[in-house]
């Protein structure tokens, strides 16, 4: 874990960082995102004693960063930035075993280190070990930079805008190899970027400065979902939730108590309740444990001839259901596939947690052609 405390930069009378605390778990991909001159380099800087702070401490695992060896810790932490940091007059193979050869890895070892990395960044050793920077693409030389960055096996990898000088689609395609990366080796990793749309593709986490303070630390989905101020909506752009629809949950767009009855409710009690509350159907519930029995359609009970019969003899048992953490495109995918109108949320007990419907999907996608004021956006 790496912890900040209190961390505070100032360059004579301008302060770059306001006593920042945060601490980023183990494991998990960090963007620390904000405009220019928010503080994020300098902070990223600090990890590896680049930078040294004003006031305030670090912590790796506990550890003040302070009192350890400047070297021995850079060596232990990867690091990549925007113009890839290779050394011009060393190869791709050079430049990758640079840090294994000071921590005197044995040669063979080093062969199939570096022989591992390059297929894992997706470089064919024969055709660009010996090559020199210049002689690669952007592109390439960026994966060069990660694959120098993974060298040493570390546990930390610091990412200063690495993708920004690329074009879009090999930034895409690189954003994308990132993640599957991560997904696979689970390192802790910091990455510094100015745009949202990166942060929420990559980021577990999503760190919004400005100024020199944090103004929201929390999961792409809640910044999406709940900016925490003015700023942050702007910033991450009001509208951005649509652009990315996955992080619309089911929980967050369901009717929160939809309209229930028990087995034993009769037939025109069922009806009665159904005109009372202006809905075309029912959840039959356990009474005790609120487990979703069925659904009781008005279709089906208007034919009823003896309507002191209970509701339980025509219900449907076999539906689709939903469970809150899906989101909003599994619920149009059930919707549009089953042809049905209402999509009962349960958990994994089968307890009853709300209720889809097809009307309010529709109503959900068409705030996305308003703004917050009511205007059409354009």
């Amino acid at each position: 874990m790496i912890q900040f405390e209190q961390i505070s930069k100032s360059y004579k009378a301008k302060k770059v960082l306001n006593q920042v605390t945060f601490s980023i778990k183990d494991g998990s991909l960090v963007a620390i995102i904000g405009e220019s001159g928010c503080g994020k380099t300098t902070l990223l800087k600090m990890v590896n004693r680049l930078i040294k702070p004003t006031s305030g401490k670090i912590y790796i695992d506990d550890k003040d960063i302070s009192t350890m060896d400047e070297v021995a810790l850079r060596r232990k932490i990867g690091y990549v930035i925007q113009q890839t940091g290779l050394f011009p007059h060393m190869t791709v193979k050079e430049n990758i075993e640079l840090i294994p050869k000071l921590e005197t890895m044995s040669p063979s070892e080093m062969v199939d280190n570096t022989r591992k990395l390059m297929q894992m960044v997706g470089l064919d050793c024969d055709e660009f070990l010996h090559r020199y920077p210049t002689e690669l693409s952007g592109g390439q030389q960026q994966r060069v930079g990660v694959a120098r960055a993974f060298a040493t096996d570390p546990d930390i990898i610091l990412m200063d805008e690495p993708f920004s000088a690329l074009d879009p689609i090999t930034r895409s395609d690189l954003q994308d190899e990132l993640v599957q990366l991560q997904a696979k080796l689970k390192k802790t990793i910091v990455f510094v970027t100015h745009d949202m749309d990166e942060a929420i593709k990559i980021a577990d986490m999503i760190c919004i400065m400005k100024d020199g303070d944090i103004l929201q630390y929390d999961t792409p989905e809640n910044i999406l979902n709940n900016p925490v101020d003015e700023f942050v909506s702007n910033f991450v752009g009001k509208n951005r939730i649509w652009s990315s629809p996955e992080f619309i949950k089911v929980s967050d767009i369901m009717i929160e108590r939809p309209v229930t009855a028990s087995r034993d409710l009769s037939v025109l009690k069922c009806i009665d309740k159904m005109r009372q509350n202006k809905v075309d159907s029912l959840l039959i519930v356990e009474r005790d444990s609120r487990r979703l029995a069925g659904i009781v359609k008005a279709g089906r009970l208007r034919g009823v001839e003896d309507r002191t019969l209970s509701a339980e003899q025509y219900m449907y048992e076999d539906f689709p259901t939903l469970l809150p953490e899906q989101c909003i495109l599994d619920a149009l995918k059930i919707v549009t596939e089953n042809k049905v109108s209402t999509v009962p949320v349960v958990d994994d007990q089968r307890r009853l947690m709300g209720l889809i419907t097809r009307s309010s999907l529709v109503t959900t996608l068409s705030q996305q052609y308003f703004d917050y004021e009511g205007g059409e956006t354009e």
